[in-house]
């Protein structure tokens, strides 16, 4: 489990656990928790794997 970054919403760590992110990244390239993303609405996502 690698750290990827933290979200750029809430602060959250999110990390990288066995080559699978553990958040999104939106249409602006913003890395997001899973909440966060969720609370966004998710036209603005395109989930990363």
């Amino acid at each position: 489990m690698e750290l990827a970054g933290r979200c750029s919403s809430c602060g959250k760590n999110i990390y990288c656990r066995d080559g699978f992110l553990d958040g999104v990244i939106n249409n602006k390239s913003e890395l997001l928790c899973y909440t966060c993303s969720e609370l966004k609405g998710s036209d603005e996502e395109k989930e990363i794997k």
